[in-house]
């Protein structure tokens, strides 16, 4: 169909892209109470705007894939985002018009990188659920170790699981940990150092660094898979091609059969 060819061109996709991005500078601009008071009116009618028009564009994929369309997860993406804009902001639901700035995620469904880094993370997933086991199992452990070490002296860091929990969080995001925690902890402790430095071993420098590792991993399986796809395409293209130009051998033979052979005078 020549709407299908339409909506799966990539002047098509440059042009939804464009749309997306000019929608997301006009509800940047609506936070702005000085650019209301001069042009409200305007950006709110090019927002409701833009909403048509991507309105349109998912009905529109809804009547030429029709069942196939829910087949993409990218297209239910693209679905429920707009869906989601639908829902009329009034009363209650007035917070929804908050979420109208997630349209802009519908650039992930529209440019391919994003897409396999997206496919990448879902991909890591399985991976990176074990290593968040890994990693509250070593919190479970250091957070009992913790308040049962210092919980006495320090009880608004230490006094109980949570409070160790959080204190100890703090300290693996390395965010003020030696001059916040440690040091003063040192003071009535002088060997604690040893505690959190395995701390800070065991979570900062290996258990997360394992997640960098999977999530890497997993968007180097996605681009290859991205580049096997792309070759299948490529050589299902050239044999195409090729039986086309044999096709067209033989209307040429056959032509040059039937010519007739005219006496020469």
């Amino acid at each position: 169909m020549n709407i299908q060819r339409i909506i799966e061109s990539r002047q098509f996709e440059v042009s939804i892209m464009v749309l997306i991005i000019l929608n997301a500078i006009t509800l940047g601009l609506e936070t702005d109470a000085r650019v209301m008071e001069v042009a409200g009116p305007v950006l709110v009618v090019m927002d409701r705007l833009f909403l048509g028009i991507f309105t349109v564009e998912v009905l529109v994929k809804l009547w030429v894939y029709r069942f196939k369309f829910f087949r993409d997860p990218w297209r239910i993406f693209d679905f429920v985002i707009v869906s989601v804009s639908l829902i009329p902001a009034s009363g209650n639901l007035s917070v929804i018009r908050a979420l109208r700035i997630l349209r802009v995620l519908r650039l992930i469904s529209v440019i391919p990188s994003l897409r396999r880094v997206v496919g990448g993370l879902i991909a890591a997933l399985p991976g990176m659920g074990s290593i968040t086991m890994l990693l509250l199992l070593v919190f479970y452990v250091f957070s009992v170790m913790a308040t049962k070490l210092y919980g006495g002296v320090f009880p608004d860091w230490f006094g109980n699981l949570g409070a160790s929990a959080y204190s100890l969080f703090q300290i693996m995001t390395l965010e003020s940990w030696s001059m916040g925690i440690v040091r003063p902890v040192m003071e009535s402790f002088p060997l604690a150092w040893v505690f959190f430095i395995v701390f800070i071993l065991c979570t900062s420098f290996t258990v997360l660094n394992l997640f960098i590792g999977i999530i890497v991993s997993a968007m180097q399986a996605e681009h290859e898979d991205s580049a096997n796809e792309d070759r299948v395409q490529l050589l299902e293209r050239q044999e195409e091609i090729i039986r086309e130009l044999q096709s067209l051998r033989k209307l040429v033979e056959q032509g040059e059969k039937r010519k007739p052979d005219y006496p020469v005078a």
